[in-house]
């Protein structure tokens, strides 16, 4: 019933993202006296369209999204978007309030495998426990923000590796999700693997 330890966070970790589309994805993370900074850039194609996000995402000690700053470029946009928090669940969307994300405590990337870190470090589930984490979820393609309702059940340890199991109904996704001693995924099945350790 270990839990991550954040003490053991990287520098840097990388993800190979394959199957639902093929591409690379790349964070840097910093500690910082009141909380967390994880930025990062995944470069894909899916679907025959290639595409760029870029992310700074800064979080309180408790693992609470307060600022998500997202930017992406295609063959035929580019724009950005910043998404702020109370850490509370009260969100703005470039400046605006979005009583759509009411409740909502963490941010989900649809670029990025990275996300699925926060809910993981911000609930601290005991085995066969089950956190409700509803996330503002940012689209690739038009950056538009929407509600994601999402769970994670905590299964039994495998090793030093942490495993939940995940759904996001309005996605039709069920699957475990497998993570490292730091709390960062190793394996997003059908999605991700890391590509600088060892895979899930």
């Amino acid at each position: 019933m270990r839990s991550p330890d954040l003490r053991c966070l990287p520098r840097t970790a990388a993800w190979q993202h394959r199957e639902a589309r093929s591409g690379f994805e790349v964070a840097l993370f910093d500690v910082l006296d009141d909380g967390y900074r994880a930025r990062g850039c995944t470069t894909a194609v899916e679907h025959g369209r290639s595409w760029i996000v870029d992310y700074d995402i800064r979080l309180d000690i408790f693992w609470r999204t307060r600022e998500c700053a997202v930017s992406n470029r295609t063959a035929s946009r580019a724009g950005s978007t910043l998404l702020e928090s109370d850490g509370a669940g009260r969100w703005q969307v470039d400046g605006v309030e979005d009583p759509n994300l009411e409740g909502c405590i963490d941010i989900d990337l649809e670029s990025s495998v990275l996300t699925n870190a926060f809910p993981v470090h911000r609930l601290e589930l005991p085995v066969g426990a089950r956190g409700y984490a509803p996330a503002a979820f940012v689209r690739v393609t038009d950056l538009a923000v929407e509600r994601l309702e999402q769970t994670y059940l905590r299964v039994a340890d495998e090793g030093p590796r942490s495993r939940y199991d995940y759904s996001a109904p309005a996605f039709d996704v069920a699957c475990r999700l497998v993570y490292d001693e730091s709390g960062l995924l190793l394996n997003y099945p059908g999605l991700a693997v890391r590509a600088d350790g060892p895979l899930g």
